[in-house]
């Protein structure tokens, strides 16, 4: 009887989190074409570089970004997005990609976690919700020193000042999944109850119709990847 009501508990949780915040299963998964709909804007090319020009943000995102963009500024810090937004069909392309190019793993399990390193599964990726992007530089050793490690110290000290936060953090204190990603900065007004109810509504029969989809639940991938950030 105890389980029944916590399961019924969660239930309603999920539901909730999902009505407050607009957004459905096929939202958490990626399903949905950002180019039209309204819940995102297109960003401006002051603030990206390379393929994130002409990509997207929610709206709630992006604006909370410009304004800690403009007070990083003011420090002398500049914040370009190199990476925002992307669905599941544009996951997919990076993952099959990254799949096809790997011929030395010995099992498809080996093969998939050598791309969880730093790539998501389709359907299990925080860039599907708009709330997550990348930032200035996509390798670690950039924010070790000179203009990155500036970078990186502004947004440690600011960024949750803005409700930014960095997900994927070194795995000293025992965080699973990827690996670091100084790049990396979520918006967790939005992010966080997202990941609740990810957690709560999708399961790794969702996550699938893609090359290697079958090591979802053997990796299981919701628990130890998607569940496997330091911002909750």
């Amino acid at each position: 009887m105890k389980s029944v009501i916590v399961f019924f508990a969660a239930f309603i949780f999920s539901v909730s989190l999902l009505h407050g915040q607009d957004v459905d299963k096929n939202y958490l998964l990626g399903k949905f074409n950002q180019n039209q709909d309204e819940r995102f804007v297109q960003l401006d090319d002051q603030y990206t570089r390379g393929s994130a020009r002409g990509a997207y943000l929610r709206k709630e995102t992006y604006e909370a970004f410009v304004k800690m963009a403009e007070a990083a500024k003011v420090d002398g810090v500049t914040l370009v997005i190199i990476s925002a937004t992307r669905n599941y069909l544009q996951q997919k392309a990076i993952w099959e990609r990254k799949w096809t190019a790997d011929t030395e793993s010995k099992s498809d399990v080996d093969r998939a976690k050598k791309i969880l390193l730093y790539s998501s599964m389709p359907g299990s990726s925080r860039h599907h919700w708009g709330t997550d992007m990348d930032l200035n530089n996509l390798n670690n050793e950039y924010f070790d020193s000179g203009e990155g490690l500036k970078i990186y110290e502004w947004l440690k000290a600011h960024g949750h000042e803005y409700g930014f936060c960095q997900p994927y953090t070194a795995k000293t204190d025992g965080r699973t999944g990827y690996e670091e990603e100084r790049w990396h900065w979520s918006y967790t007004p939005l992010s966080i109850p997202f990941l609740e109810a990810y957690k709560n509504t999708v399961t790794h029969s969702d996550i699938k119709d893609f090359l290697g989809s079958d090591t979802a639940a053997k990796i299981d991938i919701i628990a130890n990847y998607v569940d496997g950030v330091s911002c909750k």
